[in-house]
């Protein structure tokens, strides 16, 4: 059985604070101890928060974060903290989109990957930003996202 070393992580298993923005955030990896085997990982965040930069009103999204691993995995728990630091952050929607994207690929530097972001609507229209590293990797399953488009209060 693969063991996974976790001796480096500074947020697992330890008390932490949210960090005060994404850019304090630390977004820890850990090794992928099947980094032979093609799959994919998804992370879904249904309760997303940041602030519009303009307004300072709070701004919801649902993310939904998709990728092949290659040698190293997202630590979920710094994920959960970063994700966490944009609650009193202001940006865009695509900023705090793209944002999210480039963080995951430099911490792991995955074979793909792939995030939908699906932001609620704020002045009567809805905003979803997509992102991906390019063409997904021949034989990956990649199933969709599962997140209808907007249609209101039924």
């Amino acid at each position: 059985m693969a063991t996974t070393d976790v001796s480096g992580l500074t947020q697992l298993g330890q008390e932490t604070r949210l960090p005060a923005s994404p850019d304090e955030a630390v977004l820890e990896s850990v090794p992928n101890s099947r980094s032979d085997t093609l799959y994919l990982v998804r992370f879904t965040c249904p309760e997303f928060t940041a602030l519009c930069p303009m307004t300072g009103q709070p701004d919801f999204a649902h993310f939904v974060i998709d990728y092949a691993p290659d040698k190293a995995l997202v630590e979920s728990k710094s994920l959960k903290l970063f994700l966490g630091s944009f609650r009193n952050h202001g940006a865009f929607h695509e900023d705090c989109t793209i944002l999210i994207a480039k963080r995951i690929e430099e911490a792991i530097q995955p074979q793909w990957l792939r995030i939908g972001g699906y932001w609620f609507p704020r002045g009567g229209i809805p905003i979803d930003v997509f992102y991906q590293s390019g063409p997904p990797p021949e034989g990956l399953w990649l199933p969709d996202q599962g997140v209808p488009p907007y249609r209101g209060r039924a």
